[in-house]
């Protein structure tokens, strides 16, 4: 599979040939930068716009085989000598001074715990690297030793941040100028760890330390509809349920919520810590086995074992009288096996449900979080 570029070495990619132009006067029409995992990017440059102070020029982002919204956008740069600098050279003998910040398109960060300060660009801090490394290379090449103004604009971005994390992060205007290797690896888990890592430690740099938890959308809609919290505020996990406890542990927090739906908890139950399909698919292995343990009628048990969906097995469980006690079972091996993970450091409840059998079961400790939780939310 084919491997893309981040938004972050578009970024930078567009800002050295900018400052290129602007300090040989000569017109480029491709770069190569070399990218932190050490491959190099060569990037075709397109509306290229030169003056005598300033020049600009954009990138198209190809995210290779795993595109993301922002496959197709175009990264601008713009680069201009700093303020009382005529362009040439200044003969203190110093490096460059080269100053980055965000334009249109790019977003600003509102609120602390993320990879910027507040009030800054959303161009994390691996970015900002690359872009410097690479204009100081050109600004050596010219032998440029003033300062020169790097801006980073992405004309749709504001329009594709709506689809991003960012408005939940505290984001607002446009995009992230993102990326620590600067490669975009087809499948990559690693964004959707380091979004979790971003959530949870935005959330304890504002001073909480609890954290309400699910997998997905269906957790955060489940929460809404059954207890009014908007689980807005908490951090999707997606599979990674013991990274996330991980996380939270390194991160100092004390208390977690989970939760989530059988056909995803399931698996928990029986120790599994990553719930996606391809590392494991033993849901009516582990409820079959479960509904064993409470005595449940064996011609139930192998429909059970039948079934292709936990959903299309609650029935049957229900049937059987015995679904209570089979979920309240599930719930107490779902904590003990997260508590194992914490290893003691975290204290976790669980709420387990079914789309149409709304709460099948909650950890006797999860009814003290809705005061919680109700209390933050009025805040």
């Amino acid at each position: 599979m084919r491997y893309g570029f981040t938004t972050g070495s578009c970024a930078a990619a567009a800002a050295k040939a900018a400052a290129y132009m602007l300090l040989t006067g000569k017109l480029k029409r491709e770069i190569t930068i070399e990218t932190p995992k050490g491959i190099p990017y060569t990037a075709k440059l397109v509306d290229i716009s030169r003056k005598e102070r300033e020049v600009s020029c954009a990138v198209e982002k190809d995210g290779g085989d795993d595109p993301d919204i922002t496959t197709g956008a175009f990264i601008y740069a713009k680069v201009s000598f700093g303020e009382n600098d005529a362009g040439t050279d200044t003969g203190t003998g110093k490096e460059a001074v080269i100053k980055i910040d965000g334009g249109k398109g790019v977003g600003r960060v509102t609120k602390p715990g993320l990879d910027q300060p507040v009030g800054n660009a959303a161009i994390n801090h691996v970015p900002r690297e690359m872009i410097e490394k690479e204009v100081m290379q050109v600004c050596q090449l010219a032998d440029y030793k003033g300062c020169l103004q790097v801006e980073i604009s992405v004309p749709d971005g504001e329009k594709l941040a709506q689809q991003t994390f960012n408005p939940r992060l505290g984001i607002v205007g446009g995009i992230s100028i993102l990326g620590t290797t600067g490669i975009v690896e087809p499948m990559s888990n690693q964004a959707i760890l380091d979004t979790i890592r971003v959530e949870l430690n935005q959330r304890r740099a504002q001073g909480f330390d609890y954290v309400a938890v699910s997998p997905g959308n269906y957790g955060l809609d489940f929460m809404k509809k059954s207890y009014g919290y908007d689980l807005d505020r908490s951090v999707k996990c997606s599979n990674f349920i013991g990274d996330t406890i991980d996380m939270a542990v390194e991160l100092g927090f004390k208390k977690m919520l989970l939760t989530g739906h059988i056909g995803k908890l399931i698996k928990v139950a029986g120790g599994i810590m990553n719930t996606h399909s391809k590392e494991a698919d033993c849901r009516m292995e582990l409820l079959a086995a479960f509904s064993v343990k409470e005595g449940v009628d064996i011609e139930k048990i192998r429909h059970v074992l039948d079934c292709v969906t936990t959903e299309e097995a609650i029935p049957i469980l229900e049937d059987s009288g015995k679904l209570s006690a089979i979920m309240e079972t599930i719930v107490e091996r779902i904590c003990f096996y997260l508590e194992k993970r914490a290893k003691g450091k975290l204290q976790i409840d669980c709420i387990l449900y079914a789309n149409e059998f709304g709460e099948l079961a909650k950890s006797k400790e999860a009814v003290k979080w809705f005061t919680l939780l109700e209390q933050e939310q009025v805040q």
